[in-house]
């Protein structure tokens, strides 16, 4: 089986996607020290953040807000779209955040953060971003990656995180990250590519996902990351997949669940499990996935590791990770590349 031949991924592999994986732990803890170090100029009298960005650069807001919920100040909205919402003014700090620097739904909100005289940070490797924050003279905050954006989560949370941080929006943040990367390293040593199959789930998980739907359903800090799984899925994997959040999740999902019953057997659900989670969460957790047990789904549970919230959130996106990577590996494919990406940027760009 390919899976327990690492040898070989690299014929698969060339860009060198797992090695991306791998270094992912320290990846998060360098974006947090670097932001430590960048300057941020914003004023008082801040009572909302948007954080604007798309893709892979979007993720990582997606996944401080869901963090950060229960223990920030002042609401953090996150848009992916053109332009930004009406109510963006003085008293808005919009973070635009795109890896490239070039992404048109990320430029068009920049500039109309401006044109509102909101307070801006601009996060980027560089592009057209980084020339235009430049320009109006507001934060500009570059970090230096050369791989994919969805390779590059460390950053896009990380460096927001430490923004919010510096801003005295989330004071505790850093003790939690560190106990993160800890966790994604421990668990990293049971699921890295040179653990054969039998011992390494990561590796199971992805192998189950083979000529399958998977689902993956997750609930508060793990929302977002069910999102990650389903987006890495298709990303590096080429494969279809879907997402679905608890608790709304069992407002509406759960009756799709008698029709059409010759696809239920190809489906795999996935719950993402905290014991951080609230315990009616958890609860609903167990309950749903008996529900779709017993209508024919095969299910599964991956239990999050660490002592955290942020642990939790970090291990089941790093899991995630590793499973789409093997899921990929199993389908023959080149995990980098994103041809139909690229291609509808084209057909747009003709437009």
């Amino acid at each position: 089986m390919i899976l327990d031949q690492p040898e070989q991924f690299e014929q698969r592999d060339p860009a060198g996607m797992l090695g991306e994986i791998d270094a992912l732990p320290g990846q998060l803890q360098a974006a947090w020290e670097l932001g430590q170090a960048l300057d941020l100029t914003a004023g008082g009298g801040i009572q909302q953040v948007v954080i604007a960005g798309m893709g892979g650069s979007a993720i990582g807001a997606d996944l401080l807000a869901a963090y950060a919920a229960p223990l920030a100040r002042l609401p953090i909205l996150i848009w992916r779209n053109y332009g930004l919402p009406g109510y963006v003014s003085d008293n808005t700090l919009v973070i635009t955040s795109s890896h490239s620097g070039n992404t048109e739904e990320t430029l068009s909100a920049f500039d109309r953060a401006i044109e509102a005289g909101a307070q801006v940070l601009a996060i980027t490797t560089g592009g057209e971003l980084a020339r235009r924050a430049a320009a109006a003279s507001v934060s500009l905050w570059r970090f230096e990656h050369s791989g994919q954006p969805r390779a590059a989560v460390g950053y896009s949370f990380g460096l927001l995180a430490a923004a919010l941080h510096k801003l005295g929006y989330l004071t505790e943040i850093g003790d939690e990250i560190q106990q993160a990367v800890e966790a994604m390293r421990r668990q990293q040593s049971a699921i890295e590519a040179q653990v054969p199959v039998a011992g390494n789930l990561a590796k199971r998980i992805g192998g189950q996902f083979m000529d399958r739907w998977p689902m993956i359903v997750g609930a508060e800090f793990l929302a977002p990351v069910a999102r990650r799984w389903r987006t890495q899925i298709a990303e590096v994997a080429k494969a279809v997949a879907q997402f679905e959040v608890l608790p709304e999740a069992d407002h509406n999902m759960i009756a799709g669940v008698e029709y059409p019953p010759t696809l239920f057997g190809p489906t795999m659900v996935l719950f993402l499990m905290s014991s951080l989670l609230n315990p009616r969460n958890i609860k609903r957790i167990e309950a749903t996935r008996s529900v779709m047990m017993l209508e024919g789904f095969n299910t599964d549970v991956l239990e999050a590791q660490g002592r955290s919230r942020l642990a939790h959130q970090w291990t089941s996106l790093h899991f995630g990770d590793y499973a789409a990577y093997y899921l990929a590996m199993a389908y023959g494919v080149d995990p980098t590349p994103v041809a139909a990406i690229e291609d509808l940027k084209l057909r747009l760009a003709q437009g």
